[in-house]
């Protein structure tokens, strides 16, 4: 998928959420410009995540994932989907893997949520639905580094409905 389509899906997803969304044009210089500022500033601790059903499907999902100067080791976890099963309920889950090569073949789930409380992400009558979540990493030293993957899974079924590449993330 090419960079500009994936940032007009993140728009879409993050406009389609809001009760009253609000999307602001965007050039190609100020996309460039954001991108450059999150990897250059901040590698590996600030990730925007793009979750997907298949290539051609409608069915999204975003995680604004963020560890904040003020609050190091927590990592907050704003997370959006598109397209869902309506007044439905989802779980954020992520897995590790220590082998720093870019292949997220780790299949251990750990379900977020609130700190250590999984919390569910509740779809509306359209299908979207959107969630603050946070993680706690203070027990993982400064520094460490994993690729993680993301997957969004039916509370009810425990079906995969929405996964994400694989992404490098280092402990602030």
């Amino acid at each position: 998928m090419t960079g500009m389509l994936k940032f007009f899906c993140i728009v879409l997803i993050l406009a389609s959420c809001s009760d009253e969304p609000e999307v602001l044009p965007v050039t190609a210089d100020e996309s460039a410009n954001a991108r450059t500022w999150n990897y250059a500033n901040h590698p590996n601790y600030d990730l925007n995540v793009l979750l997907f059903a298949t290539p051609n499907s409608s069915e999204l999902g975003f995680i604004k994932f963020r560890q904040n100067e003020d609050e190091p080791q927590l990592i907050h976890l704003d997370t959006r989907v598109h397209g869902l099963e309506p007044n439905t309920n989802y779980l954020l889950q992520r897995a590790v893997d220590t082998v720093l090569d870019g292949n997220c073949t780790s299949s251990t789930w750990l379900t977020l949520g609130m700190g250590l409380v999984p919390q569910a992400i509740v779809t509306n009558d359209k299908g979207f639905g959107e969630a603050e979540l946070f993680r706690s990493v203070s027990t993982v030293p400064v520094g460490s580094t994993f690729d993680i993957h993301f997957q969004i899974i039916k509370e009810s079924t425990l079906e995969v409905v929405l996964s994400s590449d694989c992404y490098q993330y280092t402990v602030q």
